[in-house]
């Protein structure tokens, strides 16, 4: 039975082998044993070219011809690209592709970039590789919804503007300093969005979002108002980082923090005056215990509330050996203590932790003051004395403690970062980072409290605006209470993909390091906290009713109405009543603005999601600076949610974080349903790019070239190959190697193209293409690796992989196309009849290829793939590449058994040309034996003839001639070269396994070169072999 099946395989294959040579997908793919495929023929070896000199023949050769251009550089590559944008449209086809039905919609949210610079390669990264995900969605058939938008507000560009004025600023109003602030951004905008149009990125450029836009600003405040009507929002009075030379709260996602950052470190003495009573009772003589503590920041020590310690640790009163002072300090850090006071440490006694409950001290600057022993979690052993200086206005985990312990909170520090009044008269007006430190440090030396200090190298945060450091200090600002949304964020996270998923681990890191959020700002230029403060009570109004007020008048007027509108409109009588407030005259407007971070945070409300009904006259008023077919956010069925956030890893703290919580917040989940989170942008030795190493990579220099003549003119496909082609998900380094690198791929791969656009010259495949079923076998085979790469590219697309996207399409094109193919073929186009059925089905085939090669690379490369569409045959002129669709692969080219056929060829094909390395095989004639098997049958398929110099089997082979036989003749000359091998072939997935063995013999060919062909087939070398013969006399 198993005979019988083998049999009719063959026989099916044997019937089709003359002609159509059909695979009927009987067969599955084999391995096999000998070697692997390795198509090693040169292009080009043993293919027809035109002989040198005047060759008489040159014009009956089918030469490739196209006008498409082998190589653009300089001004002409520029010219080109910006010609090809206007001609194919690429600023109308957003909207184009927006206005066409599709039955599934991607949604990738633009992160806003921020307002307040020229156009970075951080830029390029970002938008180059949004750009390509959108470009393949769009191809494959979905409507792409994607809106650019600008993060607008905040301090750098209130500063950058300001900045222009010098000193004139400081008389300037709120509105005088936001009119100033809102052109600059503008001036950004125009920049930044000049250059991503130049890059190719895809989008309507008039209708973009903008954090400081009226109809943004209200959609804004109706977050906010949610989460304040939840509870999450609330004003208190805390520490928070505070930037002197901003003047203004900050976020943590608003610090850099410095690695070399230096302190002047000091170990201080509290005097205990009144001893813990446990440890009173267990020891005499200690009447004299000092508590020793250690600090970064000695200008803390006047704010000092208490001293803390760990329950659960030991600590033990040592002697100095040097002075018999007596000191309290954690019992494994006694020795680290002697060797960094350079005295032995005796023990006098030791207790826990818990034993120093009720132990009181005296401050070491203020005399009368009484500090106590208090108890702490956060208190560790890693570095100092394991008792901490407490001082609840300027720590966070201090706070803490203050609260649970009713302690004080006194600030002594302003917003200028200068020591108050009630810092006392000595400490008043000094800076607390630079003279203010040294005069605490003066003031404990004198009150004999100093004992040792010492530079400290730590890292510190910093304004990651101004670069300064900031100070911790306690203010009165409005805060969202992350700790009660930090559970319900990370249930949200599970359920969204993240790639790579190594960053999910960093996501849930920031997450459980912000207990809160800091939302407010003390500055002008930003969206207006909408809150009334009571005159005489400072008791803040705000509800559901005056938010959503002054929201309306932000959409209708936008956020300068808060400066510019008197207290009676933003507050008028029945939003009074509603709030059962008193007259308008008992308040005023609040000056705190929002954290830019709550600006973009809230986006996906004002870009993604729909309003309720009746909620507004237009149901879709929320986006209403949009046109209307831009205007609805999402698909029906969809559920507001974006398919995907793209953006660098620094966003991890930033963007993603302020929107999931604000939308957690809001509508219990995640505003995205996958994460893709790229790395930096870094010179080509890995470095931070920085003006002082004068390694900053302009991409307006890549494209347009330098001012000197040594910066070529790359052009944008030369950038967003760069983009693509990189490890996206580590640091991307960029410079001459890596720009140079993707020009030459590029160049390269537009050698291919032209190539394949020059063999389709006068080929119309709407009326000439030839039936996969009537084609040559190797013309299937081909097709069938189209429709395999097809698959594997738009795998990688999915995967937001264009790196390997590249890295498929250059094994396809090495592998199977030039060293493969190509070389094949050549003889059948150049020299076979124009119209016959072989040379149309190779063009049919290479029509194909070319169509998928283009579509495959257009997400990556739109100006080349469009530039060679416009030269491709099939269409109509005026069509364009990205209106046509993905790469279109049949499942009708699946073909196994085909493969198997000519995996088998290929096998043998290997054997030949490592017998002959370095030589042209074209030269030699080929004998086949094979004992009587489904491998004899495979091969005659592709060969009806026992001996032959035109079969598919010759020209799989590029000899001159193959014979096929079941035993190697007994009189081969004494030079043939003799060679075995084996060839697994694996049928019906498995069913059927039959290891073929079989032998060849090269033989050095007795026939002579044809003068047109140039293959060894002709009885002399002055006649024509019978295929050309045949062909001329045909012609003439």
């Amino acid at each position: 039975m198993l005979l019988c099946r083998v049999r009719a395989v063959s026989q099916t294959l044997a019937r089709c082998g003359r002609r159509s040579h059909r695979a009927g997908g009987l067969l599955h793919r084999a391995l096999y044993l000998s070697s692997s495929r390795c198509h090693g023929a040169a292009p080009g070896e043993g293919s027809a070219q035109p002989a040198e000199g005047q060759s008489q023949y040159r014009d009956t050769v089918l030469l490739p011809r196209t006008d498409f251009p082998m190589k653009l550089t300089g001004q002409k590559l520029l010219d080109r690209e910006v010609q090809i944008q206007k001609e194919c449209g690429f600023a109308e086809l957003y909207s184009w592709q927006r206005e066409r039905k599709a039955k599934k919609e991607f949604c990738l949210h633009d992160g806003p970039p921020y307002a307040n610079g020229d156009p970075h390669v951080g830029h390029a990264l970002n938008k180059i590789l949004k750009d390509i995900r959108n470009r393949f969605e769009m191809l494959r058939g979905r409507q792409v919804h994607y809106i650019p938008g600008w993060d607008c507000h905040g301090l750098p560009i209130e500063l950058k503007a300001l900045g222009e004025l010098g000193s004139d600023s400081q008389a300037l109003s709120p509105l005088q300093i936001r009119q100033k602030a809102r052109a600059f951004a503008e001036g950004a905008v125009a920049r930044q969005k000049a250059a991503f149009q130049r890059w190719g990125v895809m989008a309507d450029w008039d209708q973009c979002y903008y954090t400081y836009d009226g109809a943004y600003e209200a959609a804004q405040l109706k977050v906010f108002q949610e989460m304040h009507s939840k509870g999450f929002v609330y004003q208190d009075y805390k520490p928070v980082y505070w930037s002197p030379s901003s003047r203004t709260a900050l976020a943590e996602a608003e610090l850099e923090y410095n690695p070399e950052h230096v302190s002047r470190a000091i170990y201080a003495t509290f005097p205990l005056t009144t001893l813990p009573p446990k440890m009173a009772s267990e020891a005499e003589g200690l009447e004299s215990v000092s508590v020793l503590v250690w600090t970064t920041q000695p200008w803390t020590i006047p704010a000092n509330q208490a001293v803390c310690y760990m329950p659960n640790a030991q600590y033990s009163v040592v002697k100095r050996a040097d002075n018999s002072q007596l000191l309290l300090v954690a019992s494994e850090r006694t020795a680290s203590m002697a060797a960094l006071l350079g005295t032995e440490l005796e023990t006098v006694g030791t207790f826990t932790g818990s034993q120093l409950e009720g132990g009181m001290c005296k401050h070491p600057t203020l005399p009368d003051k009484q500090v106590p022993l208090l108890p702490a979690n956060h208190v560790t052993m890693g570095k100092g004395t394991g008792l901490v200086h407490t001082a609840p206005a300027h720590g966070m985990e201090d706070y803490s403690v203050a609260s649970q312990f009713k302690l004080t909170v006194e600030c002594m520090v302003d917003e200028d970062g200068k020591f108050t009044a009630l810092a006392g008269p000595e400490l008043e007006n000094l800076s607390v980072m630079t003279e203010g430190t040294d005069k605490v440090i003066s003031m404990l030396k004198e009150c004999g409290s100093l004992v040792r200090e010492e530079q400290c190298v730590h890292s510190y945060p910093y304004d990651w605006r101004t670069k300064q450091p900031v100070v911790i200090r306690p203010s009165k600002q409005w805060f969202i209470n992350t700790a009660s949304l930090k559970d319900k964020a990370k249930d949200a996270l599970q359920k969204v993909r993240i790639v790579p998923e190594s960053a999910r681990a960093s996501l849930l890191t920031m997450l459980d390091r912000r207990t809160y959020w800091c939302i407010s700002r003390q500055r002008s230029w930003g969206v207006p906290i909408p809150v009334f403060y009571h005159r005489d009570t400072g008791d803040a109004l705000i509800n559901k009713h005056t938010v959503s007020h002054v929201a309306k008048l932000f959409k209708e007027k936008g956020s300068d109405c808060w400066w510019e509108l008197p207290i009676e409109s933003l507050l008028p009588p029945e939003v009074l009543k509603k709030s059962k407030a008193g007259p308008v005259s008992d308040y005023v407007r609040g000056e705190d603005v929002l954290d830019i971070w709550f600006d973009s945070g809230a986006s996906w409300a004002a870009v993604l999601e729909e309003e309720e009904e009746g909620e507004s006259e237009e149901p879709e008023s929320r986006l209403s600076w949009l046109p209307a077919p831009l205007r609805k956010p999402l698909v029906p069925e969809s559920d507001s949610r974006a398919d995907a956030y793209v953006e660098g890893k620094d966003q991890i703290g930033g963007w993603f974080q302020s929107s999931l919580l604000t939308s957690v917040a809001v509508r219990n989940k995640a505003p995205y349903k996958s994460l893709v989170v790229h790395g930096f942008a870094v010179s080509e030795k890995g470095e931070k790019m920085s003006k002082s190493l004068g390694n900053v990579v302009d991409p307006d220099e890549v494209i347009n070239g330098g001012k000197d003549s040594s910066k070529s003119a790359y052009g944008a496909d030369v950038l967003r190959w760069w983009v693509a082609e990189s490890n996206v998900f580590s640091e991307v380094q960029i410079g001459p190697s890596a720009l140079n690198s993707a020009r030459d791929s590029i160049s390269k791969l537009r050698n291919t193209v032209r190539f394949l656009l020059g063999n389709l010259q006068g080929f119309d495949p709407r009326t000439q293409a030839v039936d996969p079923k009537e084609m040559h076998y190797i013309d299937q085979y081909m097709l069938h690796l189209l429709r395999e790469y097809s698959i594997k590219v738009t795998d990688a697309y999915s995967e937001f992989d264009a790196g390997r996207a590249i890295r498929v399409l250059q094994a396809f094109i090495s592998r199977d196309l030039s060293s493969f193919y190509f070389s094949i073929i050549k003889d059948r186009l150049y020299c076979d009849p124009e119209d016959s059925l072989g040379r149309r089905s190779c063009q049919t085939v290479l029509e194909e290829i070319l169509d998928g090669v283009i579509h495959s690379i257009a997400p990556i490369l739109p100006h080349l793939a469009e530039e060679a569409y416009l030269h491709a045959p099939g269409h109509d002129k005026g069509e364009t590449l990205f209106k046509s669709g993905w790469i279109k692969s049949s499942s009708v080219w699946r073909q196994p058994g085909l493969e198997e056929a000519v995996e088998g060829a290929c096998a043998i094909r290997d054997s030949l040309l490592s017998s002959i390395p370095g030589k042209n095989a074209a030269q030699y004639d080929l004998f086949i034996a094979i004992e009587p098997c489904l491998l004899f049958e495979l091969m005659e398929s592709l060969q009806d003839k026992p001996s032959s110099t035109s079969s598919q089997l010759a020209e799989l082979m590029m000899v001159a001639r193959v014979t096929l036989c079941s035993a190697l003749p007994r009189d081969l000359p004494p030079e043939a070269l003799i060679t075995n091998g084996s060839f697994l072939i694996n049928l019906e997935g498995g069913v059927i396994r039959e290891d073929s063995a079989y032998s060849i013999a090269v033989v050095p060919t007795s026939a002579a070169r044809c003068p047109r062909c140039r293959r060894y087939t002709a009885e002399s070398a002055e006649c024509l072999c019978p295929r050309c013969q045949t062909l001329l006399s045909q012609t003439h």
